[in-house]
């Protein structure tokens, strides 16, 4: 179940408008009409993607007398981010790993820096003219 509200959560924020509704929602919780004065759409789309995100668990909403708060559910931005905290450290470990590697490597065999620059092109041939073999 973990592993599905985690692609339906990563799911939901691949779209610019549900990340910049997640942003604003950081801030602390918005009404639907509030949330939809910032965009440029209907409030049927905005709505739209508030459905998406709250199906994905990100958000939820509730009753407040006559409003009906928009609420950012943190509880699934960290379950996204100790995922994607796992992998950051591992690929960290990994860099540390080779950074320790090339410390070691003599300096006569490591390569200059001036090396790894990119050469310039060879010179274009010249048309009309014939390259190699007889004329």
């Amino acid at each position: 179940m973990a592993g599905d509200q985690l692609s339906r959560a990563f799911a939901a924020l691949a779209d610019p408008t549900r990340r910049d509704i997640v942003a604003r929602l950081a801030s602390g919780d918005e009404t639907v009409t509030g949330l939809a004065s910032a965009y440029d759409v209907s409030l049927q789309a905005v709505s739209k993607h508030l459905k998406v995100l709250e199906d994905s668990g990100l958000v939820s909403r509730r009753r407040d007398a006559q409003r009906r708060p928009v609420h950012l559910e943190a509880e699934v931005l960290s379950l996204m981010t100790a995922f994607t905290e796992r992998y950051r450290l591992r690929a960290q470990q990994r860099f540390e790993q080779l950074d320790a590697v090339l410390a070691d490597l003599p300096s006569d065999v490591r390569t200059p820096t001036d090396a790894l620059e990119p050469h310039p092109s060879p010179p274009a041939p010249v048309r009309g003219r014939r390259t190699g073999g007889t004329p």
